[in-house]
């Protein structure tokens, strides 16, 4: 979802062994806020939904925001925040240039992980409609749609449902 340079800066493709998972920090906010602003899925008519949209270091203090970051090069190829009350995916975006390497998946289980050990059993999603597909198929649940809300969101979006799955070993 972010327009990054991973691969074209560094020359080379990071490997899943390469990227960790971390918590954001205020530092943080500026690159966070360029992928959001620079991402190819709101091009078009989505682009003024991001247009002026700005990750701060509040944000990023006030909630569990997370990166993938390549540990190699230190360049962030994902991002999400997750809010507890009431528990919702607020964001989530991977680089332009780091779509299809898996980043997606690494940064959901990684969200199931932190709502579990929250304990929370299931997380809202409101999604881009392009981005539906791919929270379908990490387990997300159509549960309805989000009407359009001009002038700040134009189209209608689905309303999805992630089970946090229980831990079989701990049962908890």
């Amino acid at each position: 979802m972010e327009r990054g340079n991973s691969r074209r800066r560094s020359g080379r493709t990071p490997r899943r062994a390469d990227v960790v998972i971390r918590r954001a920090v205020a530092r943080d906010a500026d690159r966070l806020t360029r992928l959001v602003r620079t991402s190819r899925a709101y091009e078009g008519p989505y682009a003024p939904m991001v247009a002026g949209y700005r990750v701060g270091p509040d944000y990023i203090e006030a909630h569990r925001v997370f990166v993938a970051v390549d540990d190699t090069t230190g360049q962030i190829l994902g991002f999400y925040a997750l809010l507890l009350d009431p528990p919702e995916l607020d964001l989530m975006f991977v680089a332009d240039a780091a779509q299809g390497l898996g980043i997606g998946r690494l940064l959901a289980a990684h969200l199931c992980e932190e709502a579990r050990s929250a304990g929370l059993t299931g997380v809202r999603i409101v999604a881009h409609p392009p981005a539906e597909g791919f929270y379908r198929s990490i387990g997300a649940e159509h549960v309805g749609t989000v009407r359009a809300n001009p002038p700040a969101v134009m189209w209608d979006r689905p309303e999805l449902l992630l089970p946090v799955l229980v831990s079989r070993r701990t049962g908890e």
